[in-house]
């Protein structure tokens, strides 16, 4: 998958513009590198992964297979392919890259050089089939730059280069062309007009169908490769043609090619339409906290001031008591701990850990850290962050849990870095092994995954006991206000404060302030496609907390005016809702965006579809408990109470 960001170019301007530092730094994974005339320039291969068929726009597989999974029967270097090496992020994304056989010589043309003979049966042949139709493209590397096709968005006009290449195209005569010959025209740029200095700035990849008789000759005229539903055998003979061009394009703006916005109005109006929606919720809450709350607050203090003896006092008595009900009744149970607190702390914990790795990491890629050459930057730091501020997840819940007197303080301990992180990879290991029974090559090594578990136990586990332990040495958070020793009645409520509508209507307004970035984010995850609009995601971001927080406050208040003191568990499951949404969404894009025949493509997809929104339902969930909180604390801490 590829979910990356490039340098902004005002980032890449600041740092030309000091000579002492750009001589020796770059960001990382992003260092150059030069070729002389007539040097190797590497072609490597990656998996070969689904993208939308072509005869329908739609995704028909989610499995991706090793290049040189033997049914593909392609062409291997002399001694065998060999492994590229690559971050643990690019592991777990699913690629594989490895040596190929194209040669590739800088500013050497070279036309019509054969790479092999390959013999199919009919098995592979029905396999290879089976790919074509379903869209599966080649993924080359040359320079760490992705060999692509040149495509015209017809919405725009414009036209930009789409990372890989298709295998075939169907044929109108029921069955499918299969591609063997490759045309590969690779730009190259002079620094400083320096002939002994070429870099590579783009590649694209027009391949052809071609069925040799006798010698390889690459010459225009030859019948298609045409793989029909019957075809019992085949003999393919494998080609490709190199052409360099020189081109004005720098290296350091080499990716704009492949960064394509699709739709970017789109981005815009949504931001428009949710900062509205954003400013009126604020204001709302703002209206509650400064004329509501605060008249309620006074009035209730100035009971005691008033003059029993007065007429107009007692009639202001007698408002005043009129006025004493709703929210301020409650103020002797509303911090009274909440039902399987140990559970909540567990996930709020877990929740503000992610929120403030989501954070960090949407932050490194708008900086532009988490470079596309990098391949795999996006998950390694997605890692790194996670296992480090296991530290804030122990300390969140530790100090949630002793805010509400619980006493199986060893198990929160226990529990913190473990309850959620072990959900996660219980599901992630088992739709691995589906990836395993398809032989495909995203499944993740065993030994990856012991190095996942150990930098879990070894790392992440003892931090968030450092941080666990801190957050139970730490003064326990005072309640602005005495609990009584006896439960209030909570009268019953209808309509929308009830559990399920109250949940449906918050969750639904984060979800609204994320809609438009989700759906190219998903787009980037099953369709290959390159994201790098972080500066749109930063936003989102940022608007998705403020709704998440402004719209939780104000159910929690009209639940508190209602007499319903239970806020603590509403509050997080109505936030958490939001997650729901997505999964929903999830659905709706797995019934028109994508067709997948077969059950292990359906549980895959489905799998970590429910596995993303379970993480952003705690992470949404923990906002929404952390400010109702914040809410609670701050009217009730400026009661008078007797």
């Amino acid at each position: 998958m590829y979910f990356k960001d490039v340098a902004p170019p005002a980032l890449l301007a600041a740092l030309m513009a000091m000579p002492q530092l750009t001589s020796a730094f770059y960001l990382p994974g992003v260092a150059p590198t030069s070729y002389k005339p007539e040097a190797r320039v590497a072609l490597n291969v990656n998996s070969m992964k689904p993208v939308a068929a072509p005869q329908d726009a739609r995704l028909h597989s989610v499995v991706a297979y090793d290049y040189y999974y033997e049914p593909l029967r392609f062409c291997q270097p002399e001694g065998g392919p060999k492994d590229v090496s690559e971050s643990l992020g690019s592991i777990l994304f699913g690629d594989r890259i490895k040596t190929s056989p194209f040669e590739l010589n800088m500013k050497v043309n070279e036309t019509c050089k054969s790479l092999c003979a390959a013999e199919y049966d009919e098995g592979s042949l029905a396999f290879v089939k089976s790919l074509i139709e379903k869209g599966y493209s080649f993924n080359w590397l040359v320079d760490g730059l992705p060999a692509g096709q040149q495509i015209q968005d017809k919405l725009t006009g414009t036209t930009f280069t789409s990372p890989g290449f298709q295998m075939g195209h169907e044929s109108n005569a029921g069955g499918v062309l299969f591609n063997n010959h490759y045309d590969i025209w690779v730009e190259y740029h002079e620094v400083s007009g320096n002939a002994n200095q070429l870099r590579v700035v783009g590649v694209v990849v027009q391949p052809s169908s071609k069925k040799y008789t006798g010698q390889v000759d690459c010459a225009d005229g030859h019948d298609p490769i045409f793989i029909s539903e019957n075809e019992k055998s085949m003999s393919v003979s494998f080609s490709y043609s190199v052409y360099w061009i020189e081109s004005s394009t720098p290296w350091a703006t080499r990716w704009d090619k492949y960064l394509h916005v699709f739709d970017p109005k789109i981005h815009w109006f949504w931001l428009i339409d949710t900062a509205i929606i954003v400013v009126i919720l604020v204001l709302t809450v703002m209206s509650i906290l400064v004329r509501t709350v605060k008249k309620d607050i006074q009035r209730y203090n100035r009971l005691d001031q008033i003059n029993l003896d007065d007429l107009s006092g007692t009639s202001a008595l007698e408002d005043g008591v009129q006025e004493d009900s709703g929210w301020k009744l409650v103020h002797g149970d509303v911090f009274r701990a909440p039902p399987k607190p140990l559970l909540l702390s567990i996930l709020v914990g877990s929740g503000a850990q992610l929120f403030v790795m989501t954070g960090f990491t949407i932050v490194f890629a708008l900086l532009g850290f988490l470079s596309p050459s990098n391949r795999g930057s996006l998950g390694t730091i997605t890692i790194v962050l996670s296992t480090v501020l296991g530290f804030i997840g122990g300390y969140a819940s530790s100090r949630t849990y002793k805010a509400w007197q619980g006493d199986q303080w060893k198990l929160n301990i226990a529990l913190t870095p473990i309850l959620v992180p072990g959900i996660v990879f219980a599901v992630f290991f088992l739709l691995d092994l589906f990836l395993w029974a398809k032989a495909s090559s995203g499944a993740v090594p065993f030994t990856t995954m012991l190095v996942i578990v150990s930098i879990w136990f070894v790392i992440s586990i003892p931090l968030s006991f450092v941080g666990s332990w801190l957050g139970f040495r730490a003064k326990q958070i005072e309640a602005p206000v005495r609990t009584n020793q006896i439960p209030r009645q909570i009268p019953p409520v209808s309509g929308y404060l009830r559990p399920v509508p109250s949940m449906l209507i918050v969750g639904l307004l984060p979800f609204g302030a994320i809609f438009v970035e989700l759906y190219f984010i998903m787009s980037s995850i099953w369709f290959s496609r390159i994201y790098y609009m972080f500066g749109f995601l930063f936003l989102c971001y940022g608007l998705m907390i403020v709704v998440c927080a402004a719209v939780t406050i104000l159910m929690v208040y009209f639940l508190l005016c209602a007499e319903n003191y239970n806020w603590q568990w509403r509050s997080f499951l109505a936030a958490a809702m939001s997650g729901g949404y997505i999964f929903l969404n999830c659905i709706l894009y797995l019934v028109t965006k994508v067709q997948l025949s077969g059950l292990p493509g359906a549980v895959l997809y489905i799998g970590y579809s429910a596995l993303i929104s379970f993480l952003f339902s705690i992470l949404a969930g923990s906002i929404g408990y952390f400010s109702s909180w914040w809410f609670v604390t701050k009217i009730y801490s400026s009661l008078k109470i007797d």
